[in-house]
């Protein structure tokens, strides 16, 4: 009966376990969304901010004659 009472203990630990972990990642996604959401609208407000043109790159060596 005392392996029993232990397993049961032990199985519930790891149930409350798993539930903070899972509380604990969802709340750092709604953080992690909540900045993300914040530098989209800041970079929207900001009058200079443009996305990078990906134009024509100088060469990095110097054309031979």
């Amino acid at each position: 009966m005392f392996y029993l009472e232990f397993h049961q203990q032990r199985v519930a630990e790891l149930h409350r376990r798993a539930e903070q972990d899972r509380l604990t990642r969802e709340a750092l996604g709604a953080r992690r969304a909540a900045r993300r959401a914040a530098r989209r609208a800041a970079a929207r407000r900001t009058p200079g901010a443009e996305p990078h043109t990906h134009g024509p790159r100088r060469h990095w060596f110097t054309p031979t004659a």
